[in-house]
């Protein structure tokens, strides 16, 4: 999992090897580790931000305008202070460390012209819908959740997921633009006074900006509002994307009547699992927000920065803010909490890998098929969740789930149907890290034979598990 939030580190390392496919690579310098990473890694570099007039300009270019005595051109400092009044007056009424209304904005504008689903796409989806809940049935105790069923365009998307990419997004932009204020020393934060509420906005800008950029890349491929693993729709919301799934099938030597149904039965398992765990989709998101209150920077290179930035030489500001200074360190708590992350969603796509299967597997020829596509698809990160990394600091893959769906595979065969569901009924009762190790062993606990709830109240609360990974 990466940990560097924000787009602070790379997503293709083969990218970053190859100069073809990286262009800002320096071929002098083979061995720099900063080599592919942006160069505004929180987007407080000193460019303009899309969708906004005129952006800031130069800062390295006004401070080489300089007059006698290093004096800056005050004819472009006034240019440069205009821009930025106006960039701020039109930048909507978001608020907070994130400009939502600029983000929305900037997503819609580069999706363009989108169609929205036709007559035809929207039956087909309710029909595939209708078919997937009838098949699943029989293979989970938890009933049809009563979702409303969405045929989304990719603009439907940016609208109906964005209040949970601002509860996702708004802790670590917090800690990020904030960091680096509460590193300076004293004196220095004292005479940054004045401009702390500017740079507040324009944080908020940068990273509106960058996550107006992000979502219109990820709407174009989701295929459903549970593709990446949380439940980013509305509660109560099953949706498919028809463009995107046609996209999808294009590269697969399948029907798309087969494809379209096989991922509503995925959607209609999330949907199920969401609505009926109460505790499920709160866990997940508390645990990306737990991340987030966690980030650090390293102090020491802002108080270098503080004692030796010459306030004459803009373009010094400008280098330091794109060579990675203000770059979070991974503590041992994120990292406990991303291994935490990485198991729930897991066990999460490993219930819904196996439960699918046995739904379809009979029904649809390309079933085995189609589930090594989106096993490989989830565990190798496709792009939605490259995005993802770079917007929030965390790749959201399920190293484990071929061990979680063999875990729940063994619970069925121990415990039936009811006994495999009830697990979900508290997260105390949840399998580690460590039970993935061995499946076995954790379906034949004689505890578990027992009433779930009773066992619960009767055990003691654990400790959090030493999580592993593959």
């Amino acid at each position: 999992m990466t940990d560097t939030p924000s787009g602070s580190g790379p997503l293709d390392p083969d990218r970053d090897r190859d100069p073809e496919r990286n262009p800002d690579r320096n071929p002098d310098r083979p061995d720099d580790p900063r080599e592919g990473m942006p160069q505004d890694p929180f987007g407080f570099a000193a460019g303009g931000i899309p969708g906004m007039p005129g952006g800031l300009g130069d800062l390295g270019a006004l401070g080489g305008q300089a007059g006698p005595g290093g004096a800056v051109d005050m004819g472009q400092l006034g240019q440069m202070l205009t821009q930025l009044g106006q960039m701020l007056s039109q930048a909507g009424t978001s608020s907070g460390p994130v400009n939502y209304d600029l983000a929305k904005r900037l997503a819609l504008q580069q999706l363009g012209s989108v169609s929205a689903p036709s007559t035809d796409e929207q039956a087909a989806v309710r029909d595939a819908f209708h078919l997937a809940e009838l098949w699943l049935d029989p293979v989970t105790s938890f009933p049809a959740g009563g979702a409303t069923v969405q045929a989304w365009s990719a603009q439907d998307w940016v609208e109906a997921t964005l209040p949970t990419w601002q509860r996702l997004c708004d802790p670590v932009a917090q800690r990020v633009s904030g960091a680096w204020l509460e590193g300076l020393p004293a004196e220095a934060r004292e005479m940054a006074g004045p401009m702390v509420a500017m740079l507040g906005q324009m944080g908020g800008l940068a990273f509106g900006s960058q996550l107006g950029s992000g979502l219109a890349q990820l709407s174009r491929e989701v295929l459903t509002s549970t593709d990446i693993g949380l439940p980013l729709g509305p509660e109560g919301a099953a949706a498919l994307l028809p463009a995107a799934i046609e996209s999808f099938t294009s590269g697969l030597d399948r029907p798309a009547s087969e494809v379209i149904v096989f991922l509503a039965a995925r959607e209609a398992a999330h949907q199920r699992l969401f609505g009926h765990v109460p505790w499920l989709r709160q866990r997940l998101l508390a645990i990306v927000e737990e991340y987030a209150r966690g980030i650090t920077v390293d102090t020491s290179r802002i108080e270098e920065l503080a004692r030796d930035l010459d306030p004459a030489d803009p373009s010094a500001l400008e280098s330091a803010m794109s060579s990675g200074m203000f770059e979070p360190q991974t503590t041992p708590e994120q990292q406990l909490a991303l291994n935490r992350l990485e198991t729930l969603l897991a066990l999460v796509e490993g219930w819904v890998d196996l439960v699918v299967a046995e739904a379809v597997s009979d029904r649809l020829p390309g079933a085995g098929a189609l589930r090594e596509t989106l096993r490989r698809r989830r565990a190798s990160g496709g792009p939605a969740e490259q995005t993802f990394a770079t917007l929030v600091g965390l790749e959201l893959r399920p190293r484990r789930l071929r061990a979680a769906a063999e875990l729940w595979q063994a619970l069925t065969e121990r415990r039936g149907l009811d006994g495999r569901d009830a697990i979900w009924v508290h997260p105390d009762l949840m399998p580690s890290a460590d039970d993935l190790d061995d499946p076995a062993a954790f379906a034949g606990r004689e505890e578990l034979d027992d009433d779930p709830m009773a066992q619960l109240e009767n055990t003691p609360p654990r400790g959090e598990p030493d999580d592993k990974q593959d």
